[in-house]
């Protein structure tokens, strides 16, 4: 959710941030392949911060997902990956959450793709529901023909929502973040999507907690099934 630039500083106070590139390394770690720059912070040292980043990427073998919409063929299944930054204003290079651009861009995607998947960067922070605005963008986006709709941004671990039979889930919560000062932004849901013959056939998620600034840890089915259960109920409320 920043640019990775040479050169990068600590953040003392503000909110204008960039990462250093040495934090690529951990993404190959991870094992990403794909990583999404639709949000309102990638364009904080402008459109030579996101090129930078873009590139950064790009070297280290991870495909990035700006205005561009990204195709990948996975075991015989080819997906379509878009994402959109609602939060803020405009950007150069930062792909913009515009309402008819979205339809567009997921119809022509669906007509080159088995799976399309969209990515949001919306909503209001530090609350457990979504927005009007973001179910409203999520059924858009559904209606034009995605797949998938993938939220962040709130911090907070937000409800899923099964619309006209394709899956939405609001927010994640955070992941590798440091923002010790509450239980709820300690606290995340790493999504697992499960497709067969090109369709959607299983979602789990595996709750996790943030633990000394940054370093999420997976819990035990124990500690994690209150999660679970709070967005079973908050998923319950949305659908009434």
């Amino acid at each position: 959710e920043t640019p990775l630039i040479a050169g990068c500083k600590p953040t003392i106070e503000g909110m204008s941030f960039c990462g250093d590139p040495k934090a690529i390394e951990g993404l190959k770690l991870a094992g990403v392949d794909i990583a999404t720059l639709g949000n309102n912070h990638v364009g904080n040292y402008g459109e030579e911060g996101v090129i930078e980043t873009e590139k950064i990427l790009a070297d280290a073998g991870i495909l990035s997902v700006g205005t561009n919409v990204l195709y990948k063929e996975v075991k015989g299944i080819t997906f379509a990956f878009v994402s959109y930054n609602d939060i803020g204003a405009p950007e150069a290079r930062v792909p913009w959450a515009e309402d008819v651009k979205i339809a567009k861009d997921v119809q022509t995607a669906k007509q080159h793709a088995d799976i399309v998947v969209v990515a949001y960067h919306w909503g209001v922070e530090y609350v457990d529901l979504p927005s009007t605005r973001q179910i409203d963008l999520a059924h858009l986006t559904i209606d034009a023909g995605a797949d998938v709709v993938l939220g962040n941004h709130p911090h907070w671990i937000q409800p899923v929502e099964l619309y006209n039979g394709k899956f939405i889930i609001y927010a994640h919560g955070n992941f590798v973040f440091d923002q010790e000062w509450s239980p709820e932004t300690k606290l995340g849901a790493v999504g697992k999507y499960t497709f067969y013959e090109k369709k959607l056939v299983d979602v789990e998620y595996l709750p996790i907690r943030i633990i000394d600034y940054g370093q999420p840890y997976f819990l035990s089915p124990e500690e994690g099934s209150q999660i679970l259960q709070k967005m079973k109920e908050n998923s319950v409320r949305i659908a009434q």
